[in-house]
Parts: C-alpha cells; structure tokens; sequence
C-alpha cells in the first residue's frame, strides 16, 4: 500500500473519529447550577419567573414547599440546522472514506461509495440524542447576604442555555445579579 493511500486513510479515519466525538458533544447534558440574587421580593421574582417559564414552554410539575423548590418540566428541541450540517458532513465523510478504499481495493468497483448513506444516519442519530426532556427548578435560599434584607436568593439548576436566556432576559427586570460565569464562558 502506497504512503499516500495509509496517510490519507488515517486523516479519513480521524475525521470518522472527530464526527463522533462532535455528535457526542452535540447532544451532551450540559445541567448546571447557578446561584442569583435580586433586591426583589421573593414573591414577585418566583412570579415573574414562573410566567416567563411557562410562555416559553415550561410546565410546573410541582415543587417541595419545606425545601422551597419549584420544578418545571419542557421538551427541548434538536436543532434542524445542525442536524442537517451533521448529516451533510457525514455524507461527505462517508464519500471521502469510501472513495479512499476503492482506491485502496479497486475490485470492490463503486460499492464503498455507499457510505454516504452515512449522513442521514448522523443527522437522526443527533436528533433522537438531543431532542428530550429537560428539568428545571428553582430553590429559594435562606438569606446568604445579611446586608440585604428585603432580596431574594435562588439556586436555579436547569440547562446551560436556558439559564443564559434567565440571565439574559430577566436580568434588568427582577435586578438579578450572578457571578457572571455563564455569560463569559467560552463553551
């Protein structure tokens, strides 16, 4: 076997390996658990909160009012556009991966080229993984900060995206205040 054909297999086959670990990341559970403070009543901020969840999708499955927890529920959406670019790049990987064994055993005629029906299976794979149920709940705290009297604490355990879209949104109306960590985050 040529040098050109074992190096051009081996970069195929890293790609194959990096598709993967994409599709892997791609779906991950990414639950995190972020503290917030508001000067707010903790009334008004659970309220407002509870309405703003809801008008995104959130239904209220119930809570535990002696830890003061509140648990939301939704279904989170794949997204389209990635899985199409997930099943166009593992067609192409799968083109590229065929194209190099016919090079490599020419009798196999066209039939490693059939691996581009890779593609469509890449696309499904990433939407059966990341199209699923995601809690949400809120936990009112005890007062952590003693110079504020009339504020209110929460530790907020949801998705990583819908506590950047919390902070992001409702950051101004309810004065909510964090360490900032989830919007600097390069991930």
């Amino acid at each position: 076997m040529p040098a050109g054909f074992q190096s051009t297999l081996l970069l195929t086959v890293l790609l194959a390996i990096g598709l993967v670990f994409f599709l892997r990341a791609a779906s991950k559970d990414r639950t995190t658990v972020v503290d917030v403070s508001s000067p707010k009543p903790p009334l008004e901020v659970l309220e407002t909160l509870t309405q703003w969840l809801e008008k995104r999708g959130w239904s209220r499955i119930g809570g535990d009012a002696e830890r003061q927890v509140l648990r939301f529920r939704g279904q989170v959406a794949a997204s389209r556009p990635l899985a199409v670019l997930l099943s166009v790049l593992a067609a192409i990987g799968g083109a590229c991966f065929g194209l190099v064994l016919q090079q490599l055993n020419p009798q196999w005629h066209g039939w490693p080229l059939l691996l581009i029906g890779l593609g469509p299976v890449a696309g499904l794979v990433y939407d059966k993984r990341a199209a699923r149920i995601e809690d949400l709940e809120l936990r009112l705290l005890e007062d952590v900060d003693t110079t504020l009297t009339t504020g209110s604490y929460l530790r907020l355990r949801a998705h990583r995206d819908e506590l950047i879209a919390i902070e992001l949104e409702l950051s101004e109306s309810l004065e909510l205040a964090s360490d900032g960590s989830l919007l600097s985050s390069p991930i």
